[in-house]
C-alpha cells in the first residue's frame, strides 16, 4: 500500500507541476495548530501540537491544489481504573504522525476557503503504523498573508484516531 501511495503521490506532484505552469499562482503555506483528540482518542490523549507545511497550486481564480505535509504530536495520556480494591494505572505513550496528502481548496470569497488534505500518515512512534489520513477544513483569512483555520484530522488503520484542531498558516 505504501508504495502505491508514493507513486499516486509521485503523479500528483508531476500534474500539480504541470499545473503551475498554466496558472500564475503558488502558495507555500507553514503553521501551527493545537487540538484535542476526540473519540476513541480522547480515551487515550487528552492534547496534541502539530506543524502544517503545504504547497499550493493555482489551478483557477476559485480552487487550488497541492500537496501537504507536515508533523504532529498527541500527548500521552495517564488512566487510574479502580476495581475492588485493586488500582490500576494505564499509561499511554505519546503518537507521533507525519502526514503525506494531496490538498485541495474552495475559495468562494477571498476571505474564506474550505477543502480536505487526503493521503497516509505515516506514524513515527514504536508500534505506530501510521493509516489513511483525511484532514477537511475551514480556512479564515485574517490578513493578506494569514490564515486561522479549523480542522478535523483522521487517521484510520483497525481504528481510528481523530482530532479537532485550530491553527494559523503564514503564506509565503
Amino acid at each position: 500500500m505504501k508504495k502505491t501511495f508514493l507513486l499516486t503521490l509521485g503523479l500528483l506532484v508531476l500534474t500539480f507541476s504541470a499545473m503551475a505552469q498554466q496558472v500564475d499562482r503558488s502558495r507555500i503555506k507553514a503553521g501551527l495548530h493545537a487540538g484535542i483528540p476526540v473519540a476513541d482518542a480522547a480515551d487515550i490523549s487528552k492534547f496534541s501540537i502539530g506543524l502544517d507545511i503545504a504547497h499550493h497550486w493555482g489551478v483557477s481564480e476559485l480552487i487550488d491544489a497541492g500537496l501537504a505535509t507536515g508533523f504532529f504530536n498527541a500527548f500521552g495520556e495517564t488512566t487510574t481504573v479502580t476495581v475492588g480494591n485493586v488500582v490500576v494505572e494505564n499509561e499511554f505513550e505519546d503518537f507521533q504522525f507525519v502526514p503525506l496528502a494531496g490538498a485541495l481548496r474552495l475559495y468562494p470569497t477571498y476571505d474564506f476557503n474550505f477543502g480536505a488534505d487526503v493521503g497516509y500518515a505515516v506514524g513515527i512512534n514504536e508500534g505506530n503504523e501510521g493509516g489513511f489520513y483525511v484532514r477537511p477544513s475551514m480556512g479564515y483569512n485574517i490578513t493578506g498573508n494569514t490564515e486561522l483555520n479549523v480542522s478535523y484530522i483522521n487517521i484510520s488503520n483497525d481504528g481510528n484516531f481523530s482530532i479537532v484542531a485550530l491553527g494559523v498558516l503564514f503564506l509565503f
